[in-house]
């Protein structure tokens, strides 16, 4: 009889090689960059044009026929002195964050924890920045329609240019509020890919 001991040849164990998490190939550290010079230039550029905004015009006296030169500028409002504080240190934020993107972009080993600064600190500005262009919108909406019930007059019909500026400005603010919030919302993003590899 013919021997029977024959080994079953097993077929070879493949080792799968483990599955690596794909990088994404997009990179989010230039666009951050980007975007808080995009932000720097709206607040620079929103500071500007309020306080280039006063305008002089001649306002007739009640009862005298007499007209008096009366000006109008961003300084006789406490929401307008607030709103240029408000954008004057996010200018300075958006400066100084550029600068840290720009080292997280050349260095990357401290990028986690520059992101999670990031994503409170844009969170914080975010609300003053929102809290200074709704104050600042609040007092130019007063100054364009007036307010019958308070007795508080429309002058935007007097003071034109003065009014444009005010409104370029709030709208320029308004601009630099949302790059906060999609600052905001991409460093967290970010964030949570470089935690999840």
């Amino acid at each position: 009889m013919a021997s029977t001991d024959k080994t079953a040849a097993s077929p070879p164990k493949s080792e799968a090689p483990p599955v690596a998490v794909a990088k994404c190939p997009f990179n989010y550290s230039l666009v951050d960059v980007a975007l808080r010079v995009l932000l720097f230039a709206a607040t620079l550029t929103s500071l500007v044009v309020m306080v280039t905004s006063k305008q002089t015009e001649l306002v007739p006296v009640l009862g005298l026929p007499v007209r008096v030169p009366v000006p109008a500028k961003f300084n006789h409002s406490p929401a307008f002195i607030y709103f240029i504080a408000a954008l004057s240190v996010t200018g300075l934020y958006s400066i100084i964050t550029t600068l840290a993107s720009v080292s997280v972009v050349l260095k990357p080993t401290y990028s986690k924890s520059f992101l999670l600064v990031f994503a409170f600190l844009d969170v914080l500005f975010v609300g003053i920045v929102a809290s200074a262009t709704g104050a600042a919108g609040a007092v130019a909406y007063n100054g364009l329609k007036g307010n019958s019930h308070v007795g508080w007059t429309k002058i935007c019909g007097v003071y034109d240019k003065f009014c444009r500026h005010i409104g370029s400005s709030v709208s320029l603010s308004l601009f630099a509020a949302i790059l906060l919030v999609l600052l905001s919302m991409m460093s967290t993003f970010t964030l949570y890919i470089k935690i999840r590899d």
